[in-house]
């Protein structure tokens, strides 16, 4: 008697499984690599949210500042308009007056210089993540730049925010005397 569908047997050689075998390794290789390189990038829209806020908020404490030393409250008549007004401090004397600390800085050019880190909001309540975080700020006249009539009436203010083992960011404003 003939054993049916012992013919129909078919099994797999020892060189296809090593290629099958081969395969997959290269295939599922492939595979991790992209899974590792998207691992890696995943906390980076973290940190560059952090260090947009944290630009924003020493940017919104600067920007509410006068203009100018000598800058009336309201800002009118803007320093150095003639006419009465009041003269505009130098362009070569930025930075905080004598004595002037980050609490009672009351015009922008005040902030020239100021290099925090880890970063600390004017009341000095910021939450623990920011303790690796470095911001420096660097304020000058740049009216031409800004295409305002005279270099001083405009001040541009730059926050650089350099988060934990990453580059540094480098944002701007102007303030101008107006």
């Amino acid at each position: 008697m003939r054993n049916k569908g012992s013919d129909n047997l078919h099994g797999f050689t020892l060189i296809e499984l090593i290629i099958t075998i081969v395969v997959i390794s290269i295939a599922l290789a492939a595979m991790l690599g992209v899974f590792s390189s998207s691992m890696s990038r995943s906390a980076d829209p973290l940190w560059q949210n952090k260090a947009i806020k944290l630009a924003q908020l020493y940017l919104d404490e600067v920007l509410s500042k006068k203009y100018d030393e000598n800058t009336p409250v309201g800002g009118v008549p803007a320093a150095g308009s003639g006419g009465g007004a009041p003269v505009l401090t130098a362009c070569g004397s930025l930075g905080p007056e004598a004595g002037e600390a980050r609490a009672t800085y009351d015009d922008v050019d005040d902030y020239d210089g100021l290099t925090d880190s880890p970063p600390v909001a004017v009341n000095g309540a910021l939450d623990g993540s920011y303790g690796n975080y470095a911001v420096s700020v660097v304020v000058i006249c740049d009216g031409t730049e800004a295409s305002v009539n005279g270099n001083q009436h405009a001040k541009k203010i730059t926050v650089t925010v350099t988060p934990p083992a990453q580059g540094a960011m480098d944002f701007y404003t102007y303030k101008g005397n107006y």
